[in-house]
């Protein structure tokens, strides 16, 4: 597997509100020496919902800081448990977290650069920011938030970027028009994305219009973001009579895998495809979450990635699992 997670314990030491709806969380593990992880970097945060243990993915805020990780938690009333969990913790809770990976390849020989954050996908940026002005690269920031009070790290971005950093507040009417944006881009500029997926969705839209190549593109996911409401919805086995709810906090893959169907997966984002199940029927819509499968193939529906995508009503799936199968 491409994905190898090595767990251990860590400390909350701290927490702040960045923004009312915003929380600020410093982890240190237990033998913290302070080494150095790749900008974009995530780690994996074991959670607690409704009695079960389960795994979200954050994004490490800045580059390396010598009190521990920091990652930054929205408490999204869609959400499914996770940042409810973190909003409960206070300092000195203890939790298990992976080791820092980084899944963001950034060609650092390049001289220009276009960042760009859509609320909370500002976590990840900041570091790429903070190395890029260090390097006295040409960079412009993007920053798309609903309002100006909304936005995270803003300060810090100001004193580090100046007139570099460009704030798109929906509430001031300058929202991000990212086919404009990239259009003006000098060829050969590598760009840097993370948001939500509907604002994804859009850049990689914009990207492939403006004619720039697409392996310049680059971007950070949000493993739960979709299109539609999280809710819950039913999977059916074909050839099986059998058929799962699956709660609005609990995936598909970790369903299926707890009532014995063995799904193969390995990033658990969205990523890399290994858990994608043969779609035979869909009564409902399929919102597709994953970054794996195009725009041709997420219209067709004919797969789906068990571990980040949903829908709305009853989809039929093929596991290839067959309960008498010798």
């Amino acid at each position: 597997m491409r994905f190898i997670e090595t767990w251990t314990s860590a400390t909350l030491l701290a927490t702040r509100d960045l923004t009312p709806g915003i929380r600020e969380f410093l982890l240190r593990p237990d033998g913290f020496a302070g080494a150095p992880y790749p900008v974009g970097s995530h780690i994996d945060v074991g959670v607690t919902i409704d009695g079960q243990p389960q795994t979200r993915s954050y994004s490490l805020v800045g580059e390396v800081d010598p009190q521990g990780f920091r990652i930054a938690v929205r408490r999204a009333p869609d959400s499914r448990g996770g940042s409810h969990y973190m909003w409960s913790l206070g300092p000195g809770a203890r939790l298990n977290i992976t080791l820092p990976t980084s899944l963001v390849q950034l060609d650092w020989t390049r001289r220009q650069f276009c960042l760009n954050a859509g609320g909370i996908g500002i976590t990840p940026i900041v570091g790429a920011a903070q190395v890029l002005a260090r390097r006295d690269a040409g960079v412009t920031l993007h920053y798309a938030v609903r309002t100006r009070s909304d936005a995270a790290y803003l300060d810090r971005l100001e004193r580090l970027l100046g007139d570099r950093l460009i704030v798109h507040a929906g509430d001031e009417d300058k929202r991000l028009d990212l086919e404009g944006v990239f259009a003006n881009l000098p060829q050969g500029t590598m760009t840097l994305f993370c948001g939500p997926m509907r604002m994804l969705d859009a850049a990689r839209r914009a990207w492939e219009a403006s004619g720039h190549p697409m392996i310049d593109l680059r971007y950070e996911t949000f493993g739960s973001s979709g299109l539609l409401p999280t809710e819950a919805f039913r999977v059916r086995l074909k050839g099986e009579g059998t058929e799962f709810v699956i709660p609005r906090d609990r995936s598909m893959l970790d369903v299926l895998n707890e009532a014995g169907h063995e799904v193969m997966s390995d990033c658990r984002r969205g990523e890399c495809g290994v858990c994608a199940l043969d779609v035979v029927d869909v009564d409902g819509e399929i919102d597709h979450r994953d970054v794996f499968f195009s725009e041709h193939q997420k219209r067709e529906s004919r797969k789906i990635c068990a571990c980040v995508s949903r829908a709305r009503g009853t989809i039929t799936v093929d596991t290839l699992h067959r309960a008498d199968t010798p």
